[in-house]
């Protein structure tokens, strides 16, 4: 087995644990509760599938057609730097709307913090 068909396996490897864990996040998003751990199994999960999914691609055709792909690298950085902000955003407007916890939930970690920037404003 010659280096490049290894990198290659590493590549295909890399796709594979990124498909399994989309299915994972697909889950986390039927399963959970609430609206804040769904967005949290969203962005945690969903975002490593998506950049392991698209980190095997990259290696893959790197190793196998020698093409370094600039969108592909693109992409990378832009899920990995948008989804989780996107995800903090989109649960934070959410506790501001008054969404409820689930039953379950034990602590209301933001309730101090929110209420006390509201009323100094």
């Amino acid at each position: 087995m010659s280096i490049r068909e290894i990198i290659e396996w590493a590549g295909v490897i890399l796709i594979l644990l990124g498909s399994i864990m989309a299915v994972i996040s697909a889950f986390g998003i039927l399963r959970l509760p609430d609206v804040y751990t769904r967005s949290h199994a969203a962005t945690k999960s969903s975002t490593l599938a998506v950049l392991l999914s698209l980190s095997g691609t990259f290696i893959y055709f790197w190793a196998t057609e020698n093409f370094i792909s600039v969108r592909l690298f693109l992409g990378i950085t832009f899920v990995f730097l948008t989804a989780p902000v996107s995800g903090h955003l989109i649960t934070r407007a959410a506790y501001r709307s008054n969404v409820k916890l689930a039953d379950i939930s034990t602590e209301d970690a933001l309730k101090d913090v929110i209420h006390k920037k509201d009323t100094e404003e």
